[in-house]
C-alpha cells in the first residue's frame, strides 16, 4: 500500500522537473553583430531553408513535449490532492497545447523544406541562360543548297 502513495507523490516532481528542463533559457547575451553596409540582407540558400525547416520541426516537437509534460505534472498534482476534475482539465490542456505546438512546428518546417527543395531543383533551369547575352546576334543560318 505504501508504494502507490510514494509513487503518486514522486510523479509530479519528476514531470515538473522534466517540464522545467524543457523551458531552460540561457542567461548569456548573444554577441553583438557588426553593422551591415548593404541595405538588404542576403537571401538564405536552398540548403539553409531545408536546415531551418528541420529546426522548426524539432522546435515544435520540443515545445509540444514540454507542454505535455507540464499538463501531466499539474494533472498528477491535482489527482494527488484529490481534485480529479482539475487533473483531467490540466492533462487535456497540456495535450491540446502540445498538439498545437507540434502542428505549427511541423507545418512551418515542412513549408521551409519544400521551399528549399524547390529552389534547389529549379536552380539549374533558371540559371542556364546566364552566360548568353541578350544583345548577341544569333548565328547566321546556313544557306540552302
Amino acid at each position: 500500500m505504501r508504494t502507490p502513495v510514494v509513487l503518486l507523490s514522486v510523479t509530479p516532481l519528476v514531470f515538473g522537473l522534466a517540464a522545467m528542463g524543457q523551458n531552460s533559457s540561457s542567461s548569456q547575451a548573444p554577441p553583438p553583430k557588426p553593422a551591415q553596409s548593404q541595405s538588404q540582407p542576403h537571401q538564405r540558400s536552398a540548403g539553409g531553408d531545408v536546415g531551418s525547416g528541420s529546426g522548426d520541426i524539432g522546435k515544435g516537437a520540443g515545445k509540444g513535449a514540454g507542454h505535455a509534460a507540464e499538463g501531466v505534472g499539474k494533472g498528477a498534482g491535482d489527482l494527488v490532492t484529490l481534485h480529479p476534475i482539475g487533473a483531467a482539465e490540466n492533462v487535456g490542456k497540456g495535450a491540446g497545447e502540445a498538439g498545437k505546438d507540434v502542428g505549427v512546428g511541423t507545418v512551418k518546417g515542412t513549408g521551409k523544406i519544400a521551399k528549399g527543395t524547390g529552389r534547389a531543383v529549379a536552380k539549374p533551369f533558371h540559371h542556364s541562360k546566364k552566360s548568353e547575352s541578350k544583345d548577341a546576334t544569333p548565328p547566321p543560318a546556313e544557306p540552302p543548297q
